[in-house]
């Protein structure tokens, strides 16, 4: 049930030091009225399916003094919930109510009084006009651990009190909410600080942040505040800030992840360029005069943290790195040959594929300086257009395979998302989505 889904997420998520968030998620009316609906049919499913326990005991009735009772085989045959509303209580949480319910049971009786006349048959029982309301509070317990309880919950039947429902105040917990991405890197949505209750929403303030896989190291920048776009047509709104992104960009960075060898077998057969000292010596006439004949290997790698940032329609990344170029030997062993200082500029595009944030990026820009030469000076603008090469046909295709893979986003059970949008906005990008549970 997606109400009592997302109500359960504000127990099972802990806690964190109030801090500002990486992510925010905002869940609107339109997604709590799906939840009734939904909540509704499967609440009216199950209680079909509820076995109902035998009863037993007995009772004095004048004139015949004590009578016996018992009443097995119950059952539930028809029950219906045709009027149902969900309202939002600011600063509270939600208010549950269902009207003009019935149900309807079919069982055994047995009776014995005055020791020796007994009696049994069945029996139909029809209950009509049942109402039943319920605000559910959204509080922390003793452990600051979110909480979720059933406040002012009552039944009543035809206008008569008939008894009072509870519901279990801490329907559970966990100790941390971790999505595992990849050997490298997984993604953590604690919360940070407890939901905020509107009159139109239910906003939750997620950590959102990437840590590297069993080792928690925050990186050396902090979250900055950043506030949802209005927003209503969805169910569901979920923010990712530029903090997030870059979160894990400082996690990859430091696994070693941001780097690629590349040998002349990566590049397709079809260009004229190999990685090769005849190419290269063409180019830096000393290469080919000291190590002719001989395959090379580029090494690119990252040196500094990736940045990322979030303009209107628009997300670059600027990544500063060097490439090493390598010489191959008969007993492949490496010569060096030269480093470049590379710093590079990509257009990324954003996109949801199933319940992940995906991606691809385009080269915008590349700028080399050298350096180190260990075959003398040479002129390093003579190798723009094979690095530029190297890098479209080589490293941004490898790189756009593992962004395609996509990162997890937060979402619970079997949720699917529907009629999703994307905007890239300033600092962050906005989700609107629609839900569908599947089971």
């Amino acid at each position: 049930m997606f109400l009592c889904c997302w109500l359960a997420l504000v127990a099972l998520i802990p806690t964190t030091v109030s801090i500002n968030p990486g992510v925010k998620v905002k869940l609107t009316e339109k997604g709590l009225e799906y939840g009734r609906d939904l909540g509704m049919a499967t609440i009216q499913q199950k209680l079909k399916t509820i076995k109902v326990p035998d009863m037993s005991g007995e009772q004095r009735v004048s004139p015949i003094g004590k009578v016996h009772y018992s009443l097995t085989n119950m059952h539930i045959v028809n029950v219906g919930l045709p009027k149902s509303a969900v309202d939002l209580v600011p600063g509270t949480g939600v208010r549950l109510s269902i009207t003009n319910a019935f149900i309807s049971l079919q069982g055994n009786w047995r009776v014995k009084y005055l020791r020796i006349i007994k009696d049994s048959g069945s029996f139909d029982l029809n209950v009509n006009g049942l109402t039943i309301t319920s605000s559910i509070a959204i509080k922390s317990d003793e452990t600051g651990r979110p909480a979720v309880s059933s406040v002012n919950c009552a039944a009543t039947v035809s206008k008569k009190p008939c008894c009072a429902l509870r519901l279990n105040p801490h329907v559970g917990e966990w100790n941390v909410i971790l999505a595992k991405v990849d050997p490298y890197a997984e993604i953590e949505y604690s919360m940070v600080s407890s939901p905020t209750v509107s009159k139109s929403s239910i906003d939750f303030s997620l950590k959102g942040e990437f840590y590297n896989i069993g080792k928690h190291q925050e990186p050396p920048f902090s979250p900055k505040p950043f506030t949802l776009a209005p927003q209503i047509n969805n169910m569901l709104y979920i923010g990712v800030s530029a903090f997030t992104t870059n979160s894990a960009a400082f996690v990859y960075n430091k696994a070693g992840a941001l780097s690629l060898a590349i040998t002349d077998d990566m590049i397709p057969q079809s260009s004229p360029i190999r990685l090769n000292t005849r190419t290269f010596g063409a180019f830096i006439p000393q290469i080919a005069k000291r190590f002719p004949g001989l395959m090379m290997k580029l090494l690119v790698k990252t040196v500094k943290d990736p940045i990322i940032t979030f303009e209107t329609n628009n997300m670059t990344v600027q990544a500063i790195g060097t490439v090493t170029a390598y010489a191959i030997q008969p007993n492949a062993t490496l010569s060096p040959l030269f480093v470049l200082n590379m710093d590079t500029s990509v257009s990324a595009r954003v996109y949801v594929s199933g319940v992940k944030l995906a991606g691809a990026v385009t080269l915008n820009k590349m700028d080399l300086t050298l350096g180190t030469s260990y075959v003398g000076d040479f002129q390093v603008g003579s190798l723009d257009n094979i690095l530029q090469m190297v890098l479209k046909v080589v490293v941004i295709p490898k790189l756009n395979v593992q962004l395609a893979k996509g990162y997890p986003l937060p979402t619970l059970g079997k949720m699917k998302l529907v009629n999703t949008q994307l905007q890239v906005l300033k600092d962050y990008m906005l989700i609107g989505t629609d839900v569908q549970f599947t089971g």
